[in-house]
């Protein structure tokens, strides 16, 4: 399994506004790519990270090509929501623990 970190800084006056866009667009999109697996939202002051797991390499490559993908991320670098760079980072995962639900 891959682990794919994206990490941006928001303006923070917006937050409510990202997470909204997150919720509903960037979500959806993530559920509709093969090989998903899940993902986690997370945002300390104004940094936000983005991170979703891939059945593997391939998928989270077809990930940064899709059209979906580079669709989502054209609307919401036209919001303005976003100060600073972006980047992302891979990991392999080699264990998880989350509590049952």
């Amino acid at each position: 399994m891959i682990m794919r970190v994206w990490r941006t800084s928001v303006d923070e006056a917006r937050t409510a506004e990202y997470e909204r866009f997150a919720a509903e667009e960037s979500l959806p999109m993530f559920r509709a790519q093969r090989g998903f697996q899940g993902l986690v939202f997370g945002r300390r002051d104004g940094v936000c990270v983005v991170t979703t797991f891939w059945t593997d390499h391939a998928a989270a490559d077809a990930l940064e090509v899709s059209p979906a993908y580079r669709d989502t991320v054209a609307r919401i670098t036209a919001t303005g929501l976003l100060t600073g760079e972006s980047r992302v980072e891979r990991f392999e995962v080699h264990g998880s623990r989350f509590p049952p639900h």
